[in-house]
């Protein structure tokens, strides 16, 4: 990570931030019951329990244990239930059993939480710069779970039978189909791209580097819902001269024909979300595809899908804090375009590229270094946010990345094409 050296004056505005973040945390699980709270949907998801925990442990790990003298663990069993994947930091409970800690309960979790940001907030202003900068990862890591958060939670109540909805549905206005995809030209020759400067950003953003662009052009919307139809219309999900190998093979094994949380009924095409099932609005992003997915509608439309190299030199000049991004608890969706090249918010954009390092990347020492590095296999970079991402959080240089066939965040996909 790297981050600006914090001055004393800034101490405020940090322990301002914090506060924020954690209290947002505890206003997206309000409506959750201390069931819905313990529940594990499938392995890639965690219960909401285990977020509002393990984003405690984190602070109380490598901030509170390792820097302040004589600070007392809130439960010492906490450790092992609460570490994800940290190897240094010893044993762990399996990820895929995290829905059978029915004790602490919810109360007792929200409990810890309170007792840690206490104790950080009172040696805030003693810690060493170190520290400081732990406490910022720290802020950054759990809006990362607060997304996952979101998204687990929208999981968790799609296979409830009864579809139950967490928020009431916003009311809207309803907006007409956006035209014909435009292009943008892209920059081509050589570029940089990466983290480069001193504010907050991960390991794996970084170094800033230079890379080699061919002359190509990128959309400049993301693909929607109605176009989507079209493609399912078309029978784009039982032809295989779309698809790689291994997503033709993930098709036919899951019998998939339809993005996740989609079904179609009399009235056509509904999806289920946090204010439970609706119909699929045409003109909004589409979302919830694999990879796999939007690699094939790429190929059905003649098109491809973007490098991140040249995804990140078109949005480099757009407001990573615009469009639609989360801002408080309630329910969360990728919403029509306004108009005007979104790059940020809505809907992750799937990239052709794999999440490997940067040139000159070094992991952070200690057990944070094993942070992001350690997943730079078999994974496909997203870019962009979502809906879902704390407004703030994403960034131009962001990476964000998951397996080809996962598809249980706002994934969505933007075109490229060469030229």
């Amino acid at each position: 990570m790297r981050t600006k050296t914090l001055l004393a004056p800034s101490l405020s505005a940090l322990a301002e931030r914090f506060a924020r973040v954690r209290a947002l945390t505890e206003a997206l699980v309000a409506p959750l019951s201390d069931a819905d709270a313990t529940v594990q949907s499938m392995a890639d998801a965690s219960p909401a329990k285990w977020h509002l925990a393990h984003t405690t442990w984190f602070l109380e790990t490598f901030i509170l244990r390792d820097f302040v003298a004589g600070y007392a663990l809130h439960d010492e069993r906490f450790p092992f239930l609460f570490n994800s994947y940290y190897e240094a930091e010893g044993r762990r409970h399996a990820r895929a059993r995290r829905g059978m800690v029915t004790r602490p309960t919810l109360d007792e979790v929200l409990a810890y939480r309170h007792y840690v940001d206490a104790a950080l907030l009172a040696v805030l202003a003693d810690l060493p710069a170190v520290a400081i900068e732990l406490v910022i990862l720290g802020c950054h890591h759990e809006e990362q779970h607060q997304e996952l958060l979101v998204t687990d939670m929208l999981h968790l109540m799609s296979e409830n039978p009864l579809e139950p909805a967490i928020w009431p549905a916003m009311r809207k206005v309803p907006v007409a189909m956006p035209g014909p995809i435009g292009w943008i030209e892209g920059q081509a020759g050589i570029v940089e791209i990466g983290h480069d400067g001193e504010d907050f950003a991960f390991d794996c953003e970084a170094p800033r580097h230079q890379a080699l662009l061919s002359p190509h052009a990128i959309a400049d919307r993301t693909v929607t819902n109605g176009e989507w139809a079209a493609f399912i219309a078309d029978g784009g999900y039982a032809d295989p001269r779309h698809w790689l190998s291994d997503g033709w093979a993930w098709v036919k094994a899951e019998a998939i024909v339809a993005p996740l949380y989609w079904e179609q009924g009399e009235g056509g095409w509904t999806r289920f979300g946090l204010d439970g099932r609706r119909a699929i609005d045409p003109a909004a992003p589409v979302t919830h595809i694999s990879f796999y997915e939007a690699d094939a509608y790429a190929s059905w439309a003649g098109a491809r899908l973007p490098t991140e190299t040249e995804w990140e030199a078109a949005a480099s000049t757009h407001d990573p804090a615009g469009g639609n991004q989360l801002d408080g608890p309630g329910p969360v969706e990728p919403r029509p375009s306004s108009g005007g090249a979104a790059f940020f918010g809505d809907v992750w954009q799937w990239t052709g590229s794999a999440y490997r390092p940067y040139p000159g990347f070094v992991p952070a020492k200690g057990a944070v270094g094993e942070y992001n590095g350690k997943f730079m296999s078999g994974q496909c970079v997203l870019r962009g946010g979502s809906c879902a991402t704390p407004r703030g959080h994403a960034r131009a240089s962001y990476r964000n990345f998951f397996y080809p066939h996962q598809r249980w965040q706002f994934t969505g996909v933007r075109l490229a094409k060469d030229i």
